[in-house]
């Protein structure tokens, strides 16, 4: 018992030590927010200051802050709801499918969302210029869709695949149709997958730089863009970036604190 006891203190000492240096430069920006500019640059540092809102102040006479968080919102949302349009019924049916080169095709979607987006870039750039779409939130939608919709293919297939066949089966014999043995089988069994699936979209859209900052315009830009307002020439604007990064980062980390228990649901069970 003792020596389960030690396995068990050491392991979460750990991760607590592990915690504690992947947090450090995140507690460091935001503590920046709240400091005024002498205080930002102090040497030796000061752990020690008088909280001040200038910095918030400021990046509101900068920015359309809201209109900034209303376009990362928009393009996340946006590629979360057609890529699980898109790529929960492909995963069911290549789980579903008797053809022997299935798997293959599914690990085919997942090397897909490895392909670097500049590979994509200049190409989709080019067709968003010529059907007008170019400096819209559509055009990041799209190129979004396209990468994370092959990702919720291969991961619904392998969540889809680790499901028994027989209540489905069950519902045919029934006379139920195949698109309603999915609809209300197949598909209320995997919501934690899916859960799980629209969280890696979300995150993966609302973190990206180099897709809007090509493909958008002043009118567009979401809050990953407007971060690099703080780098100047010369110099960074800590306190400027430290209060712009609160309504970058606390959205996504307040979703995914409260859908956190699906989220393990969906990474546990359904890949294999």
């Amino acid at each position: 018992m003792k020596a389960r006891a030690r396995q068990i203190a050491l392991e979460r000492t750990t991760l607590v030590v592990i915690l504690v240096l992947y947090l450090i430069p995140v507690l460091w920006l935001v503590s920046t927010a709240y400091k005024p500019p002498r205080e930002i640059f102090s040497s030796p540092p000061s752990f020690t200051f008088s909280p001040t809102l200038v910095n918030f102040e400021r990046i509101f006479q900068l920015f359309d802050v809201w209109q900034l968080l209303k376009s990362s919102i928009v393009m996340s949302l946006g590629t979360t709801v057609l890529s699980l349009l898109l790529g929960v019924p492909a995963g069911y049916a290549l789980a579903r499918a008797k053809w022997r080169y299935a798997i293959a095709v599914a690990y085919f979607f997942l090397a897909i969302r490895t392909v670097p987006i500049i590979a994509t870039l200049i190409p989709f750039y080019l067709m968003m210029r010529d059907i007008g779409l170019l400096g819209t939130w559509w055009a990041v939608v799209l190129l979004n869709t396209t990468l994370n919709c092959a990702f919720v293919t291969w991961m619904m297939f392998s969540y889809f695949r680790a499901l028994p066949r027989d209540m489905e089966e069950a519902a045919l014999t029934d006379g139920c149709t195949l698109w309603g043995a999915f609809y209300r089988v197949a598909l209320p069994t995997v919501v934690p997958g899916i859960i799980a699936s629209a969280l890696f979209c979300i995150m993966f859209s609302w973190n990206d730089f180099l897709t809007p900052m090509f493909l958008t315009n002043s009118d567009t830009k979401p809050l990953s863009v407007a971060l690099l307002s703080a780098f100047g020439t010369k110099d960074i604007t800590w306190g400027t970036l430290g209060a712009l990064a609160h309504f970058s980062t606390i959205p996504i980390v307040l979703m995914a604190l409260f859908l956190n228990r699906y989220f393990v649901q969906g990474l546990t069970k359904g890949v294999h």
